[in-house]
């Protein structure tokens, strides 16, 4: 649990969620306006000094989230002056539209929204049919067809534990990845396809959890089986794909609004809300 004796450093943990589609994803970029640039501009007004942010997941342009976590040290001087609720209503106020802060946590020292997740949960949507989705145009994947529900789920099942997912991540990722010395392999713990009600709406939603995730890796999955769901490909492909380790040998990539990363797990009582 976090607590507040003996304080030193303590860590402030935020938890967003954020609208993709006016940003050029979580990570800061020269000239663009993302996630992370608005949220360090919002805490350096209120710390009145730099901000060094570090987030449990980049999610890329489009990409929105209901629970992005992210963490940065608190000073000592800071942790006896700020009031959380205030802090909470302060952050709500200046922060875009289309950034929510959902919680305000206090970890100890050293927590790394980053380094300390155990597990990160996606959810990809998708709406079948002719008729156009209505509240929810604008995060899912409209395809005006029917896809095999049973067939995609069945498939996805092929992906579960740790393996090398080369083939379900962007080239040029996997190349710097594999340059520096580092593992392509990720281990999913649940793939799951099924339809699902959301306002009123059917949606097929793809449920994705693993401990890391690569570049585009998601949205890879994501349209590798939809190709089977369309039986343009057997159920047995993706397991082919995962075993050739060549991006070539999966799917196209689906498109980005359709994506949120619903959720990030930590170990428990690694964090307390700060009331």
């Amino acid at each position: 649990m976090a607590s507040l004796e003996g304080a030193g450093d303590k860590t402030l943990v935020l938890k967003l969620g954020y609208r993709g589609a006016g940003f050029a994803g979580y990570a800061e970029q020269e000239g663009e306006r993302t996630v992370a640039g608005e949220l360090r501009r919002t805490l350096e007004i209120l710390l009145r000094r730099p901000c060094d942010l570090t987030c449990a997941g980049r999610t890329d342009a489009g990409v929105s989230a209901i629970a992005q976590h992210v963490s940065m040290p608190l000073l000592p001087e800071e942790l006896a002056a700020l009031q959380p609720r205030r802090l909470w209503r302060s952050l709500a106020a200046i922060t875009p539209e289309d950034i929510s802060v959902r919680g305000v946590y206090l970890a100890d020292a050293g927590f790394s929204a980053r380094f300390d997740a155990v597990a990160r949960a996606y959810r990809y949507r998708i709406v079948c049919g002719n008729a156009q989705p209505v509240l929810l145009a604008d995060c899912v994947w409209w395809l005006k067809e029917a896809l095999d529900v049973d067939a995609m789920h069945s498939a996805a099942q092929a992906l579960l534990g740790e393996h090398d997912f080369t083939s379900f991540c962007k080239v040029s990722s996997a190349r710097r990845i594999s340059e520096a010395g580092r593992s392509l392999s990720r281990h999913l713990e649940r793939v799951d396809v099924r339809v699902v009600q959301e306002l009123g709406e059917d949606v097929l939603a793809v449920d994705v959890v693993g401990n890391a995730f690569l570049h585009n890796m998601v949205r890879i999955i994501v349209g590798s089986l939809v190709e089977v769901g369309r039986n343009n490909r057997p159920v047995s492909w993706l397991a082919d794909a995962l075993e050739r380790r060549d991006r070539r040998a999966a799917g196209p990539t689906a498109p980005a609004k359709g994506l949120v990363l619903s959720d990030v797990r930590y170990p428990e009582g690694s964090m307390e809300p700060w009331q």
